[in-house]
């Protein structure tokens, strides 16, 4: 029950706050920690990835099933939730080097983490980011609010990137998704062509 008033209280502050369209976006990319003390990071390889936001993760002789905070990508049975998971596949091969921060467990048991990508010579990708860069996720985090984010997501869709194609008209998000039945996913599950 706390863990709910939490939720619902991060998530009436980031209504109230707004999603932060007239900040830069300038760093986002490599640095998604809002003020404060972060996280330890932990050194892991990428064993498989499940879905767009999902991953199986082998940190410290462990291989945990990650769930990246700060995004939601399509189901894998919705319009553009196999491309997106394929997109990630393509960056995630198995046995990459990931930098993870683990932040707790989700319902589902998964682990709760942000994920980053090692580049020589540059700080680590934050994977979050990238996804919602390509246009491969919606910038969604109710409990903390990342400079930038929505400015990403809204060139994202300005450049018809990733699941933004068609532009944003009849594009559900996953929570909107789960909730339709059989039906309704055939119908409204069309998308565009790709």
């Amino acid at each position: 029950m706390k863990d709910k008033a939490l939720y619902i209280s991060g998530w009436l502050l980031m209504v109230a706050a707004g999603f932060g369209l007239g900040e830069a976006a300038v760093n986002s990319l490599s640095a998604d920690q809002p003020g404060g003390t972060a996280p330890t990071q932990e050194v892991g390889r990428m064993v498989r990835v499940v879905d767009a936001d999902t991953y199986d993760v082998l940190a410290g002789g462990v291989t945990y099933r990650v769930r990246l905070m700060g995004v939601d990508a399509p189901e894998p049975d919705q319009p553009y939730g196999q491309q997106a998971g394929d997109s990630v596949a393509q960056l995630l091969r198995p046995k990459r080097q990931v930098l993870i921060s683990r932040r707790g467990v989700d319902l589902y048991g998964r682990t709760l983490a942000t994920v980053r990508l090692p580049v020589a010579g540059t700080p680590a990708l934050a994977l979050d980011s990238l996804l919602v860069v390509r246009g491969w996720a919606w910038a969604f985090d109710p409990k903390r609010r990342v400079a930038g984010r929505a400015a990403q997501q809204a060139a994202a869709v300005a450049g018809r990137r990733g699941l933004w194609k068609c532009g944003a008209v009849g594009v559900l998000m996953p929570r909107q998704w789960r909730k339709l039945n059989y039906k309704n996913k055939r119908r409204y599950g069309v998308g565009c062509t790709w």
